[in-house]
């Protein structure tokens, strides 16, 4: 990204943090075979400062909205302390297949990780790690073939919401790895999974900071098609 594409992105800037609002297909960092990332682009977010921010947290590839930057190490650990505590407040949107049984819910699947040769991927194990996600439906579309989730996940999981979903019966639209039929092709369009806000307490005399991101232009028709009406 240049500078004005990544500048344009910026949710939300203080002394300590920077939110921005991370594109779908695009990996927050480098991975084992290269390629272009978005922490390439933070050398664009120092504004005076003499380092380029960090990553606070991840989000997939595939998953857009709120990514939290640290400006400075201070700043790196106060947030490191925060995600590790669970005192970071996560609200996601998902658009999924279906709708779930019960309009509001929560999913309580321990997950594990498997790597077989034909790449890794998470699943629900006994002996996994605690994840849980609380979620309520938001709308639907008049068919029943679509539904607007509001996920928050109360523990941090790698793909927690994603493997959640599809074990609720209501795998995310555009989802290439969870709930699709043996054999069936890989999706048509991107997932629809919305990092949509984020709460962080990060300095005790005042309110926490609040960062709401925007759906993305891939997103906008099925939410559309559930009830959303285009409030920011």
């Amino acid at each position: 990204m240049t500078a004005a594409e990544i500048e344009a992105r910026v949710l939300y800037k203080d002394s300590l943090i920077i939110v921005v609002d991370k594109p779908a297909g695009l990996p927050v960092h480098q991975g084992p075979g290269g390629g272009p990332n978005l922490e390439q682009s933070f050398v664009h977010l120092r504004y005076g400062l003499p380092r380029a921010p960090s990553l606070g947290h991840r989000l997939d590839r595939d998953t857009t909205g709120c990514l939290v930057l640290g400006r400075h190490p201070k700043a790196l650990a106060k947030l490191g302390k925060i995600f590790a505590g669970g005192r970071a407040e996560k609200t996601y949107w998902a658009v999924v297949h279906g709708r779930p049984a019960q309009a509001s819910g929560t999913i309580d699947l321990s997950l594990t990780k498997l790597t077989p040769k034909q790449g890794w991927r998470m699943v629900v194990s006994p002996d996994g790690q605690n994840a849980v996600t609380d979620y309520k439906v938001m709308g639907s579309s008049a068919d029943g073939r679509l539904s607007w989730l509001e996920c928050k996940p109360r523990t941090g999981r790698t793909h927690q919401i994603r493997v959640h979903c599809a074990e609720l019966g209501c795998p995310i639209l555009g989802e290439p790895i969870y709930g699709r039929a043996e054999g069936a092709p890989p999706p048509d369009e991107p997932l629809h999974l919305l990092a949509r806000a984020i709460r962080l307490p990060l300095y005790p005399s005042r309110d926490p900071v609040e960062v709401v991101a925007p759906p993305p232009e891939h997103m906008l028709t099925a939410l559309a098609a559930c009830g959303y009406i285009g409030a920011p």
